[in-house]
């Protein structure tokens, strides 16, 4: 995209985020009280944990449940930071086209030193809570290298603004909730005020497609969000963590904790992007059996 793609008065609302970036900047390090000791407070509200809501969740004892809060914490974080590094690759390439002095360009530099300081935020949040998480399997490593590499920019540019939405689902609960351990609540405020930014910045970016977006446009970009959000859940629960909480059969919980999540997201936790999909009519006879099986969305 080219700077006549912007209207000016979006020129105008992106100088203001960029003054934002100067102005009220937010590092990690001042920002988040890291030396907070963890007392008695939770790594993760029970009803965010994948299993809640399955019978099997009962068979946990107290400590059990703190602790698979705890690994699928750092689970959930390590894809946050992925997610962000997959994005600032996406941004890098397009500076690469950009000329310095545009408005373009003086924003995605602003917007990559947030992002990179998420991930040292979200690597050094995973530290502290003293959480080894697994690391992305083979299949997202493939399908993230051909989805950065091949897929045309307004793709691209809208998976970013779908896994942002999805970052703040989460982010949303564990800033909001007292109980939760300090640093994660002010981790997760941090976050989501400058990705407030970020959204805001890429559905601007975004509008010149959506709006003169094709019945087939509107249809794969639809299918993108869906599989954005399978992307991102598909990395929250791992067999590998109820084996660290020394349950028999850990295989059994994670299976039943996946259908469970599965559930809980179609169900509670889809409402903002499904409005983003439904802002540009990505709904139709297509696209809602796909987000309906895939998902578990529900509509009206």
């Amino acid at each position: 995209m080219t700077i006549s793609k912007f209207k000016l008065e979006d020129i105008s609302k992106i100088e203001r985020l960029i003054k934002l970036s100067d102005s009220h900047a937010l590092i990690p390090d001042e920002y988040i009280p890291w030396e907070t000791d963890v007392k008695e407070s939770i790594y993760m509200p029970n009803h965010i944990i994948s299993l809640q809501g399955h019978p099997l969740f009962d068979t946990l004892t107290s400590q059990e449940i703190k602790e698979l809060g705890r690994y699928e914490l750092a689970q959930v974080m390590r894809s946050y930071a992925w997610s962000e590094g997959m994005a600032c690759m996406i941004f890098n390439r397009r500076l690469l086209k950009l000329d310095p002095t545009s408005i373009e360009y003086q924003y995605l530099v602003k917007e990559l030193i947030e992002e990179f300081r998420h991930q040292d935020m979200f690597g050094r949040a995973i530290r502290l809570i003293g959480a080894e998480p697994v690391k992305s399997t083979w299949f997202h490593n493939i399908l993230s290298k051909l989805h950065v590499k091949f897929l045309p920019k307004s793709y691209l540019f809208l998976s970013v603004v779908a896994i942002e939405l999805v970052t703040d689902i989460y982010g949303d609960v564990l800033r909001k909730d007292e109980n939760v351990f300090l640093p994660i609540r002010k981790v997760s405020e941090l976050h989501h005020i400058e990705e407030g930014r970020h959204i805001y910045y890429t559905k601007l970016w975004l509008k010149h497609y959506l709006d003169n977006a094709s019945f087939f446009k509107r249809t794969t970009y639809s299918l993108l969000v869906a599989t954005s959000i399978l992307f991102m859940r598909s990395m929250y629960v791992r067999v590998e963590n109820f084996e660290k909480i020394g349950i028999e059969n850990p295989k059994k919980y994670a299976k039943a904790a996946k259908r469970q999540l599965k559930k809980k997201f179609g169900a509670k936790m889809l409402g903002d992007l499904m409005k983003f999909v439904d802002d540009f009519n990505g709904f139709n006879l297509i696209t809602k059996p796909f987000w309906k099986l895939i998902l578990n969305a529900k509509f009206k």
